[in-house]
This record gives C-alpha cells, sequence and structure tokens, in this order.
C-alpha cells in the first residue's frame, strides 16, 4: 500500500499542448459551415513515470492558451487533484472568456489529467469512474450535405454492413434536396435500420416543423439541432410539435452544466461533448442533470474518450463515431478501440483511455 500511495502521490511536472491539422478526404459541410480539415488540440500532462493524455476539436490557438495559461496552474499540484486543477482553470478564464474556446482547452487538460490520474492507479479510465455497462452503444455519424447521393449511400449502409444499426446526415445547406437525400439514405441502409438528421441549427422553428413532418415518412427518428442551439423557445416548439417518434437533441455546444440545464425541457435526449463542456468532469456533471431530470445522455463525437466516460453514465443513449474524429484518432493514436455489432467497449487491460500518440505519424499533421 505504501508503495501505491508513493507512486500516485506525487506533483504534476509538465504540461504540455500541441496541435495537429488533418485534412478531411473529401470537402464537407453541415447545414451552417464548410470545412476542409479538422485541427485536434492535444495536451499531455507528465507525472512519475506516466503522461496522461488529452485533446479537443477546435482552433490551435487553444494550445497557445494552455501552454501559457492554463499549464502553470497546474503543474506542480497533485496528480489526483483534477477537482482543484479543474476549479482553478475556470477561475483563470473568468475575464479571458470560459465559454467556446476557453472551455474546450480546459476540458483538454480535465482529460489528461483524468487519464493520467487513472494509470497512475493502474486502472483504466472507466473502472475509476465506475462502470455501470459493459459497452457503449454508437451510431454512425457523417452524411455530409457535400457528398453525393451515390457517396451518401455508400457511406451509411457500409455502417450498416458492420453492425451498426444507427446511422446520422446532415441536412439544412440546400433544403430543396433533403427530402430526396433522407429518401436515397432510407433505401440505402433498409427499413430495419435506424435514421437520424443532423441540420446544425440551419432552420427556423416553422421550416424545421415542415421537414420534422416530411422526414417522419422515412422513418426519421432523431432530428438532432433542427434550430440553433441558443435558440430554446425554437427547440420547444419543435419538440412539442414534432411527429410522434421522433426525439429532438441538442447540447453538443455546452460549456457548462448551466448550458446543460437550459436545455431541460426544449430536448428529448440531451447532449454532451467531452472535449467541449469541461472534460470528464463536464460530462459526469451533465449527467447528473440528466439523470435527475429522467432524461438519457448522448456523448458528441470524440468516440476515444466518451468509450470510457459513457461506460460511467447511468442514463445513456448512445455515442456519435463521427466520420471525421474516428479517421483523426486513427491516424494520430495507438490502441484504440473498435465498434463490435454496433457497441464499443473499453480495453480492461490497459490503464487510463489505454491509447498512446503515434509520434511519428502525428509529426506530418503538426501545424
Amino acid at each position: 500500500m505504501a508503495a501505491v500511495a508513493q507512486r500516485v502521490e506525487v506533483p504534476v511536472q509538465t504540461v504540455e499542448a500541441s496541435a495537429f491539422c488533418v485534412p478531411t478526404d473529401a470537402p464537407e459541410s453541415d447545414g451552417t459551415l464548410e470545412w476542409g480539415s479538422t485541427t485536434l488540440v492535444l495536451v499531455e500532462i507528465s507525472a512519475g513515470d506516466e503522461v496522461g493524455l488529452g485533446w479537443t476539436y477546435t482552433s490551435a490557438v487553444a494550445a497557445q492558451l494552455v501552454n501559457e495559461t492554463l499549464g502553470p496552474l497546474v503543474a506542480g499540484r497533485s496528480a489526483l487533484d483534477v477537482g482543484g486543477a479543474t476549479r482553478a482553470m475556470r477561475v483563470a478564464l473568468r475575464n479571458i472568456g470560459y465559454p467556446g474556446l476557453g472551455a474546450m482547452a480546459a476540458s483538454a487538460v480535465d482529460i489528461a489529467f483524468w487519464d493520467l490520474k487513472a494509470k497512475l492507479l493502474e486502472l483504466p479510465l472507466a473502472s475509476l469512474l465506475g462502470p455501470v455497462r459493459d459497452g457503449v452503444p454508437v451510431y454512425g455519424s457523417g452524411g455530409f450535405c457535400s457528398y453525393s447521393d451515390e457517396r451518401l449511400a455508400e457511406q451509411l449502409s457500409g455502417w450498416v454492413a458492420e453492425g451498426i444499426p444507427r446511422v446520422k446526415m446532415k441536412v439544412g445547406r440546400e433544403p430543396g434536396r433533403d427530402v430526396a437525400r433522407v429518401r436515397v439514405a432510407r433505401e440505402a441502409i433498409g427499413e430495419d435500420s435506424a435514421l437520424f438528421v443532423d441540420a446544425n441549427g440551419a432552420f427556423t422553428a416553422k421550416d424545421a416543423l415542415d421537414f420534422a413532418d416530411a422526414f417522419s415518412h422515412f422513418g426519421v427518428s432523431w432530428f438532432e439541432e433542427p434550430v440553433s442551439s441558443d435558440d430554446l423557445d425554437g427547440l420547444r416548439i419543435v419538440r412539442e410539435r414534432a411527429p410522434a417518434g421522433m426525439d429532438i437533441a441538442a447540447g453538443e455546444y455546452a460549456s457548462t452544466p448551466a448550458d446543460i440545464r437550459g436545455l431541460i425541457g426544449a430536448v428529448d435526449c440531451l447532449q454532451a461533448d467531452v472535449t467541449r463542456c469541461g472534460g470528464v468532469t463536464g460530462v459526469l456533471a451533465a449527467a447528473a442533470l440528466a439523470e435527475a431530470h429522467q432524461l438519457d445522455l448522448s456523448g458528441h463525437t470524440a468516440p476515444a474518450i466518451h468509450s470510457h466516460v459513457l461506460s460511467a453514465i447511468p442514463r445513456l443513449r448512445h455515442l456519435e463515431w463521427f466520420h471525421d474524429h474516428v479517421r483523426v484518432e486513427r491516424l494520430l493514436f495507438d490502441g484504440l478501440c473498435e465498434p463490435h455489432e454496433g457497441v464499443i467497449s473499453f480495453d480492461r487491460s490497459r490503464p487510463g483511455l489505454g491509447i498512446e500518440l503515434k509520434r511519428a505519424d502525428a509529426a506530418r499533421y503538426e501545424a
């Protein structure tokens, strides 16, 4: 016991952030944005002979924020003091701006801290958090508005062929084509697979209701961000009037528990993104709010991290197996777990997140 205590009660030695910009494999767009690359900001925290990894998906500017402001707050603290570090970062970001970019930078540090703590305790992160399930259901996510109908059908049907019975596509960029695209998707995946759509806030409430009715004829059961997450009244209207069997979801841009709390009553399922909402600590807070209000939680992207965290969530719907992040994480990391029959399970044989940076491979993408 003394040896274990000596191993884990060590101070954080270094905190370093770096950014990697990975081009997409094809032009991508959703209802409100177009992009050609994905940037991952990685945080590495060392203590003793272990290094914890955490990351977020945002501008490379977040790495500078970690290196200049957040890292010095964390260095020297006990490697077990996740709560203290999280609180210190929130205070330090008050005038800089915690929501958005600040929250993403702090999320990456929080995740790295949790990974480090689990490694020092020689436990998988999910085991440290206390798993309540053996695996996390996933849904394939992509179906970008920039895709041809052929590419859309190929991607969605590919996930179904791999055993993932739930898939999501983007809508809202060319509304006049959306119903036809949803028809293509349904024909590609068959009648037995769940079909989700995501407008990324592209519609007004009235337009969203029109599309919800049209999409319902193709068995769409999940309508994500039909209007902006900032439009809480609009979300409530769509939720109250959407066809039976169609859930309304939002929450991926939440930075704080207060953001999550504001969505209660406006959605059927809450979303949280570990890389945006305060890291592991933030997802646990979101899950507590969801449970208190008898709502399910769905994890937004970053599957390598969420596969651990969501294993410890009491009321869980599923996890987004997002094309971009799956691809980036495969390029940059070793030790990733893959879904089997639509479920992803954490590796019980490896401590922490169970992954390592492929430094030689990652170097070509460093920003």
